[in-house]
């Protein structure tokens, strides 16, 4: 039985990736693989990462697996269904079956099927593909149906989706990511070339239990399980005995959502006196003065606030349950304990107005974190978001050629006028930043210009 692992996802083809450059591992099939391992079964991973699909091609044909288990996200889905196509075209590769997991999966779980993949892992994916790949080993169809969290068509032609898996309850249980199937110094490269310090990255969480309507829980659920401070510790230091990064990011949604863990964690480290450097995600209103103390003490040297947007209404629309005022405290309290903060924006939500993002532009200037990313909303499926704006979408959607980035629905103004407005914000707030230096002047012509470039869009585009 020949297992390959991969994720169709390639850095040469993403142009906002190679201008940021700062690429991480597939964690999730670095899980499966692990787990798969642990039962003693053999698997090997392409890394697409830093390939490219005709490498990937030459692989498939050249290893020839008996079953291909792909990682899709609505990044890489157009990637995926063009491999499958591909596998699915060769006389080679027959007998490989193809097998899809990931958040892309559950609300378009027909589709994929249509499309030519044999077999689903639908929500959580250690235990489904494991027992899967018994059944299928065995030839034995006849217990599919009983296996959660699958999906799969049945001989007739009839998708079959199975009774959603019971999440697993202790995930100290798992093994450890298997990082040493891929070259995991080719990201520390890239990293130390292009921003002087590298990382490595590492999950302590599964699931988020906060309900803000435009974010995807279509694996984890509404469900919060944490591993254990002395288990995430020792990864810790098996990491730096083995990679030494620079920096550690932490993938969880909300890192500081627990302050008993937190104060345990910080103290395992103390005891190991491991020293590390790592950067997180949390939201204010689970971060007080104590809980910033723990994350100096601990070695964190960034941390992204979760905002959205300044207007105090628009994060209520999305249920982000968050003060904006909170906010923007405890981005001030974390820089006096200097450590770097960054913050989220989000821009084009439904309900929102001019006088929304002037908020929004008020509270980075007050707020005045280090960073601050921008996108404009848009609605994954199976998200509260999707369903509000179904009815709404603008243009006709192709799931064959479009990923969810590309629904567009009827917002407040023209889909062109936020183009002009995340131009203003940026330009707006970096003048705020820079107007004690030399670069004043340009500045504020640059967002003078943004703001009349945003009126014209505003009354031009949205009669």
């Amino acid at each position: 039985m020949k297992i390959l692992l991969t994720h169709g996802y390639f850095l040469k083809d993403d142009p906002a990736e190679q201008r940021i450059m700062k690429p991480y591992p597939p964690l999730g099939i670095l899980y499966i693989s692990a787990y798969l391992e642990k039962q003693g079964v053999a698997n090997e991973i392409f890394d697409s990462t830093f390939s490219s699909k005709e490498e990937l091609k030459n692989h498939l044909l050249q290893f020839s697996p008996d079953y291909l288990g792909i990682y899709v996200n609505l990044m890489t889905k157009l990637n995926v269904l063009e491999i499958i196509s591909f596998v699915k075209s060769r006389k080679e590769l027959a007998h490989t079956k193809v097998i899809l997991g990931g958040p892309d999966i559950r609300y378009n779980a027909e589709k994929f099927l249509h499309h030519g993949a044999d077999y689903l892992i639908i929500g959580e994916g250690e235990e489904s593909f494991y027992e899967l790949i018994k059944a299928l080993d065995k030839n034995n169809q006849q217990r599919l149906e009983e296996i959660a969290g699958i999906g799969f068509k049945d001989e007739t032609g009839k998708p079959v989706l199975t009774n959603d898996r019971t999440l697993i309850k202790n995930i100290d249980d798992l093994p450890f990511p298997n990082r040493h199937k891929i070259n995991i110094r080719s990201y520390q490269q890239v990293w130390k070339e292009r921003h002087g310090l590298d990382a490595v990255s590492i999950s302590t969480m599964r699931g988020c239990p906060y309900t803000c309507r435009w974010c995807s829980r279509a694996v984890y659920g509404l469900s919060y399980r944490r591993r254990s401070p002395v288990n995430v510790v020792d990864e810790l230091e098996m990491l730096k005995d083995e990679y030494n990064p620079d920096t550690l990011w932490f993938v969880d949604d909300v890192f500081t959502i627990s302050h008993k863990w937190m104060s345990e964690f910080t103290n395992e480290l103390k005891r190991r006196n491991l020293k590390i450097n790592y950067e997180c995600i949390t939201r204010s209103d689970r971060m007080n003065e104590e809980v910033i103390s723990m994350l100096k003490d601990s070695g964190c040297f960034r941390v992204w606030i979760g905002a959205e947007s300044g207007s105090q209404k628009i994060i209520d629309a999305m249920d982000r349950r968050v003060n904006v005022d909170q906010v923007r405290e405890m981005i001030k309290l974390t820089k006096k304990y200097g450590i770097e903060t960054g913050t989220f924006i989000m821009l084009g939500y439904p309900g929102e107005t001019e006088n929304d993002i002037e908020e929004t532009i008020t509270h980075l200037k007050l707020s005045n974190p280090d960073y601050f990313t921008i996108t404009i909303a848009y609605p994954i499926k199976g998200t509260e978001l999707y369903y509000e704006v179904e009815a709404k979408q603008t243009k006709q959607f192709d799931w064959t050629n479009n990923t969810d980035r590309e629904r567009d629905f009827e917002r407040t103004y023209s889909r062109k006028y936020y183009d002009f407005a995340v131009r203003r914000v940026v330009n707006e707030v970096n003048y705020h930043k820079a107007k004690q230096t030399n670069g004043k002047l340009s500045a504020k012509v640059i967002g003078f210009k943004s703001r009349s470039l945003l009126a014209k869009a505003g009354m031009i585009l949205t009669r």
